[in-house]
Protein backbone atom coordinates (compact mmCIF):
# COMPACT_ATOMS: atom_id res chain seq x y z
CA UNK A 1 0.00 0.00 0.00
CA UNK A 2 0.88 3.48 -1.15
CA UNK A 3 -0.16 7.05 -0.19
CA UNK A 4 -0.57 9.66 -2.42
CA UNK A 5 2.90 10.68 -2.97
CA UNK A 6 3.48 6.82 -3.71
CA UNK A 7 6.04 6.05 -0.73
CA UNK A 8 5.22 3.02 1.44
CA UNK A 9 2.48 3.52 4.13
CA UNK A 10 5.11 1.35 6.42
CA UNK A 11 8.09 3.73 6.03
CA UNK A 12 5.77 7.24 7.18
CA UNK A 13 4.34 4.98 10.06
CA UNK A 14 8.07 4.28 10.65
CA UNK A 15 9.64 7.81 10.30
CA UNK A 16 6.87 9.45 12.00
CA UNK A 17 5.19 6.90 14.75
CA UNK A 18 7.72 4.96 15.63
CA UNK A 19 10.87 4.69 17.98
CA UNK A 20 12.88 4.93 14.91
CA UNK A 21 11.27 8.29 14.39
CA UNK A 22 12.09 11.84 15.81
CA UNK A 23 14.10 12.70 12.66
CA UNK A 24 14.56 16.13 11.56
CA UNK A 25 14.48 15.50 7.31
CA UNK A 26 14.02 12.73 5.65
CA UNK A 27 15.13 12.27 1.81
CA UNK A 28 14.89 10.15 -0.75
CA UNK A 29 16.87 10.61 -3.55
CA UNK A 30 16.78 9.47 -7.38
CA UNK A 31 18.46 9.78 -10.55
CA UNK A 32 17.23 7.69 -13.64
CA UNK A 33 20.44 8.33 -15.40
CA UNK A 34 23.14 7.09 -13.59
CA UNK A 35 20.40 4.68 -11.62
CA UNK A 36 21.30 6.09 -8.25
CA UNK A 37 18.49 5.62 -5.58
CA UNK A 38 19.42 6.44 -2.19
CA UNK A 39 18.24 7.84 1.07
CA UNK A 40 19.90 10.64 3.22
CA UNK A 41 18.36 10.74 6.73
CA UNK A 42 19.11 13.47 9.06
CA UNK A 43 18.05 12.62 12.96
CA UNK A 44 19.30 15.55 14.79
CA UNK A 45 21.08 19.16 13.77
CA UNK A 46 20.68 19.77 17.62
CA UNK A 47 24.43 19.90 17.91
CA UNK A 48 25.66 20.69 14.70
CA UNK A 49 25.07 20.51 10.83
CA UNK A 50 24.63 16.51 10.92
CA UNK A 51 27.98 13.86 10.10
CA UNK A 52 27.88 10.62 8.93
CA UNK A 53 28.71 7.74 6.76
CA UNK A 54 27.45 6.71 3.10
CA UNK A 55 26.31 2.85 3.08
CA UNK A 56 26.46 1.25 -0.26
CA UNK A 57 24.37 -1.83 -0.05
CA UNK A 58 22.15 -4.64 -1.50
CA UNK A 59 18.92 -3.67 0.26
CA UNK A 60 16.32 -6.67 -0.57
CA UNK A 61 13.77 -3.77 -0.02
CA UNK A 62 13.49 0.19 -0.39
CA UNK A 63 11.62 -0.33 3.03
CA UNK A 64 14.61 -1.90 4.59
CA UNK A 65 16.89 0.67 3.21
CA UNK A 66 15.09 3.58 4.62
CA UNK A 67 14.62 1.67 8.34
CA UNK A 68 18.78 1.12 7.68
CA UNK A 69 18.92 5.00 7.27
CA UNK A 70 16.63 5.91 10.54
CA UNK A 71 18.66 3.35 12.52
CA UNK A 72 22.04 4.44 11.21
CA UNK A 73 21.26 8.42 11.46
CA UNK A 74 19.66 7.87 14.81
CA UNK A 75 22.76 6.54 15.99
CA UNK A 76 25.14 8.89 14.52
CA UNK A 77 23.44 11.70 16.54
CA UNK A 78 24.10 9.82 19.91
CA UNK A 79 27.68 8.87 18.74
CA UNK A 80 28.45 12.45 17.63
CA UNK A 81 27.64 13.73 21.36
CA UNK A 82 29.46 11.18 22.94
CA UNK A 83 32.22 12.20 20.97
CA UNK A 84 32.06 15.29 22.13
CA UNK A 85 31.50 16.76 18.33
CA UNK A 86 29.70 19.85 17.23
CA UNK A 87 27.94 17.76 15.15
CA UNK A 88 24.38 16.06 14.93
CA UNK A 89 23.90 12.92 13.49
CA UNK A 90 22.80 11.74 9.60
CA UNK A 91 23.55 8.73 7.22
CA UNK A 92 22.61 8.51 4.18
CA UNK A 93 22.15 4.74 1.93
CA UNK A 94 22.69 3.85 -1.58
CA UNK A 95 20.34 1.04 -3.04
CA UNK A 96 22.66 -1.85 -4.92
CA UNK A 97 25.00 -3.87 -5.02
CA UNK A 98 28.21 -1.40 -5.70
CA UNK A 99 30.23 -4.61 -7.30
CA UNK A 100 27.78 -3.84 -9.73
CA UNK A 101 26.35 -0.45 -10.05
CA UNK A 102 28.79 1.77 -8.65
CA UNK A 103 29.98 4.27 -11.64
CA UNK A 104 31.09 7.80 -11.62
CA UNK A 105 28.50 8.74 -13.20
CA UNK A 106 26.26 7.74 -9.96
CA UNK A 107 28.67 9.24 -7.28
CA UNK A 108 28.65 12.67 -9.08
CA UNK A 109 24.88 12.27 -9.05
CA UNK A 110 25.22 11.49 -5.48
CA UNK A 111 27.03 14.47 -4.52
CA UNK A 112 24.79 16.75 -6.46
CA UNK A 113 22.03 15.66 -3.89
CA UNK A 114 24.37 16.06 -1.01
CA UNK A 115 24.97 19.58 -1.92
CA UNK A 116 21.40 20.36 -2.27
CA UNK A 117 21.17 20.22 1.49
CA UNK A 118 22.70 23.22 1.40
CA UNK A 119 25.38 21.93 4.40
CA UNK A 120 22.65 20.66 7.25
CA UNK A 121 24.58 16.93 6.05
CA UNK A 122 28.05 16.11 6.08
CA UNK A 123 28.87 12.91 4.25
CA UNK A 124 31.69 10.47 4.35
CA UNK A 125 32.54 6.23 3.79
CA UNK A 126 30.97 3.80 5.53
CA UNK A 127 30.31 -0.15 4.60
CA UNK A 128 30.49 0.02 0.66
CA UNK A 129 32.22 2.99 -0.30
CA UNK A 130 36.14 4.41 -0.12
CA UNK A 131 37.76 7.44 -0.06
CA UNK A 132 38.32 7.24 -3.82
CA UNK A 133 34.55 7.47 -3.79
CA UNK A 134 34.51 10.45 -1.46
CA UNK A 135 36.81 11.67 -3.99
CA UNK A 136 34.61 11.85 -6.81
CA UNK A 137 31.52 12.96 -4.48
CA UNK A 138 33.59 15.86 -3.49
CA UNK A 139 33.72 17.00 -7.04
CA UNK A 140 30.01 17.99 -6.75
CA UNK A 141 29.64 18.32 -2.70
CA UNK A 142 31.69 20.71 -0.64
CA UNK A 143 30.68 18.98 2.27
CA UNK A 144 32.35 15.93 1.98
CA UNK A 145 34.70 14.15 4.19
CA UNK A 146 36.88 11.08 4.14
CA UNK A 147 39.01 12.02 1.13
CA UNK A 148 42.37 11.28 0.25
CA UNK A 149 45.16 13.09 1.48
CA UNK A 150 46.18 13.93 -2.48
CA UNK A 151 42.55 15.74 -1.98
CA UNK A 152 43.04 17.79 0.67
CA UNK A 153 41.24 14.80 3.16
CA UNK A 154 42.34 12.44 6.38
CA UNK A 155 41.90 9.43 4.43
CA UNK A 156 40.56 6.21 5.69
CA UNK A 157 39.01 6.63 8.56
CA UNK A 158 39.20 2.58 9.86
CA UNK A 159 42.79 3.36 11.05
CA UNK A 160 41.37 5.49 14.16
CA UNK A 161 38.03 3.95 14.40
CA UNK A 162 40.14 0.70 15.82
CA UNK A 163 42.13 2.91 17.77
CA UNK A 164 39.01 3.78 19.37
CA UNK A 165 37.56 0.12 19.93
CA UNK A 166 41.07 -0.60 21.49
CA UNK A 167 40.36 2.13 24.14
CA UNK A 168 37.07 1.03 24.58
CA UNK A 169 38.32 -3.13 24.85
CA UNK A 170 41.15 -1.15 27.37
CA UNK A 171 38.15 0.60 29.69
CA UNK A 172 36.05 -2.90 29.40
CA UNK A 173 39.14 -4.75 31.01
CA UNK A 174 39.85 -2.00 33.01
CA UNK A 175 36.47 -2.07 34.42
CA UNK A 176 35.60 -5.69 35.06
CA UNK A 177 39.02 -7.02 35.59
CA UNK A 178 41.23 -3.97 37.52
CA UNK A 179 43.38 -3.65 34.65
CA UNK A 180 43.46 -2.00 31.37
CA UNK A 181 46.16 -5.13 29.40
CA UNK A 182 44.58 -7.65 27.20
CA UNK A 183 47.52 -9.61 27.62
CA UNK A 184 46.18 -13.07 27.95
CA UNK A 185 43.07 -12.56 27.14
CA UNK A 186 41.00 -14.40 24.23
CA UNK A 187 39.70 -12.07 21.99
CA UNK A 188 36.94 -12.94 18.94
CA UNK A 189 36.47 -10.76 15.94
CA UNK A 190 33.69 -11.13 13.97
CA UNK A 191 34.75 -9.70 10.72
CA UNK A 192 38.20 -8.52 10.07
CA UNK A 193 37.85 -5.94 6.80
CA UNK A 194 38.13 -2.03 6.92
CA UNK A 195 38.31 -1.43 10.55
CA UNK A 196 38.92 -5.42 12.10
CA UNK A 197 41.82 -6.04 10.57
CA UNK A 198 43.23 -2.74 12.05
CA UNK A 199 42.10 -3.67 15.40
CA UNK A 200 43.46 -7.54 15.29
CA UNK A 201 47.02 -5.47 15.15
CA UNK A 202 46.23 -3.49 18.57
CA UNK A 203 45.18 -6.40 20.08
CA UNK A 204 48.71 -8.93 19.30
CA UNK A 205 50.96 -5.92 20.24
CA UNK A 206 49.12 -6.12 23.34
CA UNK A 207 49.26 -9.47 23.92
CA UNK A 208 45.88 -10.59 23.75
CA UNK A 209 45.05 -14.36 21.75
CA UNK A 210 42.90 -13.57 19.08
CA UNK A 211 40.45 -15.72 17.09
CA UNK A 212 38.80 -14.14 13.80
CA UNK A 213 35.81 -15.28 11.34
CA UNK A 214 34.99 -13.30 8.38
CA UNK A 215 32.06 -14.11 5.39
CA UNK A 216 34.70 -13.40 2.97
CA UNK A 217 37.69 -16.22 2.61
CA UNK A 218 40.27 -13.42 1.74
CA UNK A 219 39.89 -11.13 4.55
CA UNK A 220 40.76 -13.98 6.86
CA UNK A 221 43.86 -14.80 5.12
CA UNK A 222 44.84 -11.73 5.36
CA UNK A 223 45.35 -12.24 8.24
CA UNK A 224 46.89 -15.60 8.86
CA UNK A 225 49.12 -14.88 5.98
CA UNK A 226 50.76 -11.77 8.25
CA UNK A 227 49.94 -13.33 11.52
CA UNK A 228 49.69 -17.52 11.50
CA UNK A 229 49.29 -17.49 15.37
CA UNK A 230 45.57 -16.17 15.22
CA UNK A 231 42.74 -18.70 15.16
CA UNK A 232 40.05 -18.69 12.67
CA UNK A 233 36.42 -19.90 13.89
CA UNK A 234 34.02 -21.51 10.97
CA UNK A 235 31.69 -18.30 11.36
CA UNK A 236 30.25 -16.20 13.94
CA UNK A 237 27.91 -18.85 15.62
CA UNK A 238 31.07 -20.82 16.17
CA UNK A 239 33.40 -17.39 17.29
CA UNK A 240 30.54 -16.68 20.20
CA UNK A 241 30.27 -20.09 21.64
CA UNK A 242 34.31 -20.49 21.57
CA UNK A 243 35.32 -21.61 25.04
CA UNK A 244 37.83 -19.18 27.29
CA UNK A 245 36.69 -16.19 25.23
CA UNK A 246 36.79 -12.70 26.68
CA UNK A 247 35.73 -10.50 24.83
CA UNK A 248 33.89 -10.46 21.83
CA UNK A 249 34.16 -7.81 18.71
CA UNK A 250 31.23 -7.41 16.48
CA UNK A 251 32.72 -5.67 13.62
CA UNK A 252 30.47 -6.00 10.94
CA UNK A 253 27.31 -4.96 9.86
CA UNK A 254 24.47 -4.25 12.80
CA UNK A 255 22.20 -6.43 15.01
CA UNK A 256 24.93 -8.58 16.17
CA UNK A 257 23.58 -9.18 19.83
CA UNK A 258 19.89 -11.02 19.29
CA UNK A 259 17.68 -13.31 20.87
CA UNK A 260 19.67 -16.22 19.06
CA UNK A 261 22.73 -14.84 20.10
CA UNK A 262 22.99 -13.47 23.91
CA UNK A 263 22.48 -16.49 25.54
CA UNK A 264 25.25 -18.70 24.02
CA UNK A 265 27.84 -15.89 24.54
CA UNK A 266 30.61 -17.43 26.13
CA UNK A 267 32.50 -13.86 26.80
CA UNK A 268 32.02 -11.58 29.06
CA UNK A 269 32.36 -8.19 27.62
CA UNK A 270 31.03 -6.82 24.21
CA UNK A 271 33.37 -4.62 22.64
CA UNK A 272 33.13 -3.85 18.59
CA UNK A 273 33.12 -1.77 15.89
CA UNK A 274 29.55 -2.46 13.73
CA UNK A 275 26.81 0.12 14.53
CA UNK A 276 23.56 -0.91 16.11
CA UNK A 277 24.55 -4.23 17.39
CA UNK A 278 21.62 -4.53 19.95
CA UNK A 279 19.00 -5.68 17.12
CA UNK A 280 16.25 -4.51 19.71
CA UNK A 281 15.50 -2.81 22.94
CA UNK A 282 15.87 -4.95 25.70
CA UNK A 283 19.19 -6.90 24.37
CA UNK A 284 20.94 -4.22 26.55
CA UNK A 285 19.01 -5.96 29.97
CA UNK A 286 19.77 -9.62 28.38
CA UNK A 287 23.15 -8.91 28.18
CA UNK A 288 23.21 -7.31 31.70
CA UNK A 289 21.23 -10.25 33.17
CA UNK A 290 23.57 -12.67 31.88
CA UNK A 291 26.24 -10.60 33.47
CA UNK A 292 28.12 -9.73 29.80
CA UNK A 293 29.52 -5.88 29.84
CA UNK A 294 28.70 -3.97 26.98
CA UNK A 295 30.77 -1.12 25.73
CA UNK A 296 27.70 0.90 23.76
CA UNK A 297 28.89 0.60 19.91
CA UNK A 298 28.57 4.46 19.34
CA UNK A 299 30.77 5.18 22.00
CA UNK A 300 33.72 2.79 21.16
CA UNK A 301 33.88 2.89 17.33
CA UNK A 302 33.54 6.76 17.33
CA UNK A 303 37.32 7.49 16.40
CA UNK A 304 36.55 7.33 12.96
CA UNK A 305 33.97 10.12 12.90
CA UNK A 306 36.86 12.50 15.10
CA UNK A 307 38.97 11.45 12.10
CA UNK A 308 36.65 13.15 9.52
CA UNK A 309 35.07 15.80 11.06
CA UNK A 310 38.81 16.98 12.07
CA UNK A 311 38.94 17.20 8.42
CA UNK A 312 36.41 19.78 7.82
CA UNK A 313 38.82 22.11 9.70
CA UNK A 314 41.99 21.01 8.55
CA UNK A 315 43.43 17.26 9.40
CA UNK A 316 45.86 16.51 12.02
CA UNK A 317 46.48 12.97 12.53
CA UNK A 318 47.86 13.01 16.30
CA UNK A 319 45.15 15.77 17.47
CA UNK A 320 42.63 13.22 16.52
CA UNK A 321 44.71 10.46 17.84
CA UNK A 322 44.59 12.37 21.10
CA UNK A 323 40.74 12.86 21.13
CA UNK A 324 39.94 9.19 20.30
CA UNK A 325 42.25 8.19 23.15
CA UNK A 326 39.62 10.04 25.51
CA UNK A 327 37.39 7.35 24.71
CA UNK A 328 39.06 5.17 26.79
CA UNK A 329 37.60 7.87 29.91
CA UNK A 330 34.64 7.85 28.58
CA UNK A 331 33.93 4.24 28.51
CA UNK A 332 34.80 4.22 32.50
CA UNK A 333 32.44 7.37 33.15
CA UNK A 334 29.78 5.17 31.36
CA UNK A 335 30.07 2.40 33.10
CA UNK A 336 30.26 4.25 36.48
CA UNK A 337 26.98 5.90 35.76
CA UNK A 338 25.15 2.74 34.88
CA UNK A 339 26.61 1.52 38.26
CA UNK A 340 25.48 4.71 40.09
CA UNK A 341 21.88 4.46 38.14
CA UNK A 342 21.15 0.95 38.20
CA UNK A 343 20.87 0.74 34.55
CA UNK A 344 22.77 -1.03 31.29
CA UNK A 345 25.44 0.75 29.84
CA UNK A 346 24.08 1.02 27.06
CA UNK A 347 21.09 3.30 28.76
CA UNK A 348 23.58 4.90 31.02
CA UNK A 349 25.00 6.53 27.56
CA UNK A 350 21.96 7.40 26.05
CA UNK A 351 21.14 9.46 28.96
CA UNK A 352 24.65 11.37 28.63
CA UNK A 353 24.18 12.16 24.94
CA UNK A 354 20.62 12.63 25.59
CA UNK A 355 21.49 15.18 28.15
CA UNK A 356 23.98 17.06 25.82
CA UNK A 357 21.61 17.47 22.89
CA UNK A 358 18.65 18.74 24.88
CA UNK A 359 21.14 21.39 26.59
CA UNK A 360 21.96 22.70 22.89
CA UNK A 361 18.84 23.46 22.33
CA UNK A 362 17.87 25.58 25.12
CA UNK A 363 17.88 28.95 24.58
Amino acid sequence: MTDVTGAPVDVLRTLFHSDQGGHEQVAICQDRASGLKAVIALHSTALGPALGGTRFYPYASEEEAVADALNLSRGMSYKNAMAGLDHGGGKAVIIGDPALVKTEELLLAYGRFVASLGGRYVTACDVGTYVADMDVVARECRWTTGRSPENGGAGDSSVLTAFGVFQGMRASAQHLWGDPTLRGRRVGVAGVGKVGHHLVQHLLSDGAEVVVTDVREESVRRITDLHPEVSVAADTDALIRTEGLDIYAPCALGGALNDETVPVLTAKVVCGAANNQLAHPGVEKDLADRSVLYAPDYVVNAGGVIQVADELNGFDFDRCKAKATKIFDTTLAIFARAKADGIPPAAAADRIAEQRMADARRP
